[in-house]
């Protein structure tokens, strides 16, 4: 029994495909025709067809949802809360020399945490899931001093940025 087009596979979702469904067996057990369940219900013949030899079968059982779908995750959610705790400690706190957490880095520490193996290229998966993004470093010295930039910049720069020459054709490029 498929979704509706556009319709995700999500608790609120299923419950009401669910529920339209055991609409439907009243209606049939009503003595209406699968034609007339299509239309009150609004969906196809072909999908009360299916759901009324469900109904034969199996009862109001048949017409439950399927629940869920696709492989269980590896990580519990008790797991995933102590990644995140480990996670925020930062990587200096788990002997890492900066303060980067890298796609080998936390394999690693899911390893360690949790004794489950991540191939570094899928731990983005698990870090997507916790509300983690990409991040990339600024990469700004910490010895930048701002103010000598702007100076720079506002005084330094024109006086020796290339100015087009004042005789020379004008340029269409």
């Amino acid at each position: 029994m498929g979704n509706p087009k556009g319709v995700k596979r999500d608790g609120s979702a299923m419950c009401a495909l669910e529920q339209r469904r055991k609409d439907a067996a009243v209606l049939l057990r009503k003595g209406l025709s699968q034609a007339e369940v299509a239309r009150q219900v609004g969906v196809s013949e072909m999908s009360v067809s299916r759901w009324s030899h469900a109904l034969k079968k199996k009862g109001l059982t048949g017409l439950r949802a399927a629940g869920r779908v696709g492989r269980r995750p590896r990580l519990s959610d008790r797991q995933r809360n102590q990644i995140r705790r480990v996670l925020l400690e930062g990587p200096e706190a788990h002997g890492y020399s900066n303060c980067l957490w890298t796609l080998p880095r936390v394999a690693d520490a899911i390893r360690e945490t949790c004794g489950i193996s991540y191939h570094p290229g899928h731990v983005w998966r698990v870090l997507r899931h916790l509300g983690w993004s990409c991040q990339r470093p600024s990469g700004k010295a910490v010895e930048r001093d701002e103010e000598a930039i702007r100076r720079w910049k506002r005084y330094k720069w024109p006086a020796l940025k290339k100015k087009p020459s004042e005789k020379a054709e004008p340029s269409f490029s």
